[in-house]
């Protein structure tokens, strides 16, 4: 069974049940048979690290530990979020590239993704926005850390 690998196009994992997954993604949903934490460890490693590993980077680039918003591809900036802890199989996870906006809602949040779509998870507004500044936060720093590492490349190639 080929196993689903999470790529610029994926809007969020939401578990639906025990090795179930509900995957948005810009042009459709479906159904995948693996947990969202599995999803997210086989991306990593598809990219080339592991979940351990992207977390671990982003304790290093911003300090976070807890729900700690990953970078599952680094070219793309392909970014997603927690809703819950890491540690737990049926956790959301969210693609920070693709969100256009998101606001309280009828028993929890409502995201607005740039397609236009839009998903209500029964979660707290304050968390979401957390996660949404966490994950800007290493968004920013990753931009940094290339923008200093792209003007040594120029500087050093001017010589």
């Amino acid at each position: 069974m080929k196993e689903y690998e999470i790529n610029i196009d994926t809007l969020a994992l939401i578990p639906i049940e025990d090795n179930i997954t509900q995957v948005y993604e810009v042009h459709g949903d479906f159904l995948v048979r693996d947990s969202t934490t599995n999803i997210i460890e086989h991306s990593c490693r598809y990219y080339g690290s592991s979940l351990e590993g992207r977390k671990k980077g982003t304790e290093e680039i911003i300090g976070v530990k807890y729900k700690a918003p990953i970078i599952v591809e680094e070219s793309n900036e392909m970014i997603f979020f927690p809703m819950t802890s890491i540690r737990k199989q049926d956790t959301v996870w969210i693609s920070l590239n693709h969100i256009l906006e998101y606001r309280r809602g009828y028993g929890g949040v409502e995201i607005l993704f740039k397609n236009n779509k839009s998903l209500i998870l029964s979660s707290s507004y304050g968390v979401l926005d957390n996660q949404v500044l966490r994950s800007t936060r290493l968004e920013s720093a990753l931009r940094v850390r290339k923008n200093v590492k792209n003007r040594f490349k120029m500087e050093n190639n001017m010589l």
